[in-house]
């Protein structure tokens, strides 16, 4: 009889111990390969563990119980009586050639240096199908981006992790067994196909991953939920509004209509946290304790510029096709400011600071599963229209799901702009690892004066949250007046002055 003993993985550089969860198997019982054993939670996520091998379970560690990586979690009593040991299942073989080459395994790629874990799609394979070379398999989601894994070889697929899981960077996906003399069978019908040019076909009641988590939480079938995103893709937003349709339901049939009805109620839910708010949360905490963040406000007459688009936005359009917005103005004005003021386009680097003489502005843009921070390169360099189009493609990117890791790091300030909204004013927290962020907010018609009267001016708040460890309060407040001076007076961008 040999014991194979299963130890906690190493998911993650930071993760440095785990908590083991509720077994879905008790000790003394037979499993299978592959056959899942208990969740394990670290503070970054939580992932499955399934058994490597066909035996009797012998528990070593109880739920509740904090391990650390490398911990033994159980053993696995391999028996010849009961099953012989076999570390991963084979697909079922009816089509595959007798002429099988080498083994192809797919493994999470590094896909960024802040990402240490994906989430898996639905799959478009099943275990057994014949897949081309390049051929989508599953969509991988992380904290930043989605992004699709293809085959790197034609051969028979053997799916080893399920949709859903969380796995860390380099974890085994699934295998190929490359075909060498096989003809690709196209007549063969699959579960889902993203060549036929029919996107819909694909993404009409897919959940994405973040969204079918949510879903599985809460026990409702994707096949209830009507997709709102591209193609009727269901997303997160979608998961979330399905719950609290799911709960009103429930709710009903648990209460007498009287007591549904009655105002004040003081009823109470639950829902776990997804990988990507997790994230979110972390970073943002980790900003506010490591940070001397600060912000300093100013505010903006917007009549020059809402004139200047008024006069040329037609012609702008014409030219250009694309429309003329205000980010460019801001945008333009933001590249020229961060020159005068180097150390608001710098970051801390240990004990070092880095100053950059280009300027990488990350824009804030409203996506399907959250907010989402893609990067318009040397932005100092770029006109007008220029801006713009970048601008108009990482939005549509964005809402599609379809920014790379590429497009969203490296920036080196944010602009936010919570006016459209309808923010008046806030104080935007600093994307770290950069220094400093704009945040805009809306327009609004107010009494000002000037040259002794008093008007009526659209006038926009911003403000400038930036680190006060790198950045001075005369840099800060010179860098956001330079910024009015420039919006106040877009001659001055025009003409470089």
């Amino acid at each position: 009889m040999a014991n194979i003993q299963m130890t906690v993985p190493t998911v993650g550089e930071s993760i440095t111990e785990v908590t083991i969860g509720k077994w879905t198997k008790k000790d003394g019982d037979f499993v299978k390969a592959e056959e899942l054993l208990v969740e394990l939670e670290s503070d970054k996520a939580t992932f499955e563990l399934n058994s490597q091998a066909e035996g009797i379970l012998r528990i070593k560690a109880k739920s509740g119980d904090v391990l650390p990586i490398g911990g033994l979690i159980c053993e696995i009593e391999a028996s010849a009586g009961n099953g012989t040991v076999k570390e991963t299942p084979k697909p079922e073989t009816k089509s595959q050639p007798s002429s099988v080459g080498k083994t192809v395994e797919l493994v999470v790629p590094t896909v960024g240096e802040s990402i240490t874990e994906v989430t898996l799609g639905k799959w478009n394979k099943k275990s057994g199908d014949l897949v081309k070379a390049e051929e989508v398999l599953v969509e991988l989601e992380s904290d930043k981006a989605t992004f699709e894994l293809t085959a790197s070889a034609t051969g028979i697929l053997e799916v080893v992790a399920a949709s859903g899981q969380v796995l860390p960077i380099g974890a085994l996906i699934c295998k190929i067994a490359v075909t060498a003399d096989m003809p690709v069978n196209t007549s063969k019908e699959t579960p889902v196909t993203t060549n036929n040019g029919d996107a819909s076909a694909y993404a009409k009641g897919h959940p994405s991953p973040s969204a079918n988590k949510l879903l599985s939480e809460k026990g409702i079938d994707p096949a209830d939920v009507k997709g709102s995103g591209k193609d009727g893709r269901i997303t997160k937003e979608d998961a979330m509004n399905a719950q609290k349709k799911s709960e009103t339901i429930t709710t009903a049939k648990k209460e007498t209509p009287v007591m549904n009805t009655v105002p004040g109620s003081r009823q109470e839910r639950s829902e776990k946290m997804t990988s990507l708010r997790k994230t979110i949360s972390r970073r943002l905490v980790a900003v506010k304790n490591e940070t001397a963040m600060l912000t300093t406000f100013n505010e903006v007459d917007m009549k020059p510029i809402m004139d200047l688009r008024a006069k040329y936005k037609d012609a702008f359009k014409e030219k250009h096709e694309v429309g003329l917005g205000f980010m460019s103005f801001f945008t333009k004005a933001v590249t020229m400011a961060l020159k005068e003021f180097p150390a608001v386009n710098a970051y801390i680097q240990g004990e070092e600071i880095i100053y950059h003489d280009y300027a990488d502005i990350s824009i804030a843009v409203s996506a399907p599963k959250g907010l989402m921070v893609p990067v318009i390169r040397n932005a100092e360099s770029m006109s007008f229209d220029q801006i713009e189009k970048e601008i108009v493609r990482l939005a549509l990117k964005a809402r599609d799901n379809k920014l790379s890791i590429d497009e969203m790091t490296g920036g080196t300030f944010t602009i936010t702009n919570g006016g459209i909204f309808g923010s008046m004013l806030s104080t935007p927290i600093i994307n770290a690892p950069q220094s400093a962020i704009l945040g805009m907010h809306n327009i609004v018609e107010r009494p000002v004066v000037q040259g002794g009267q008093i008007v009526i001016r659209p006038i926009m708040y911003v403000a400038l949250s930036y680190d006060h460890r790198i950045i001075d309060g005369r840099e800060s407040v010179g860098f956001l007046v330079r910024v009015k001076q420039l919006l106040e007076d877009p001659s001055r961008i025009l003409l470089g002055v």
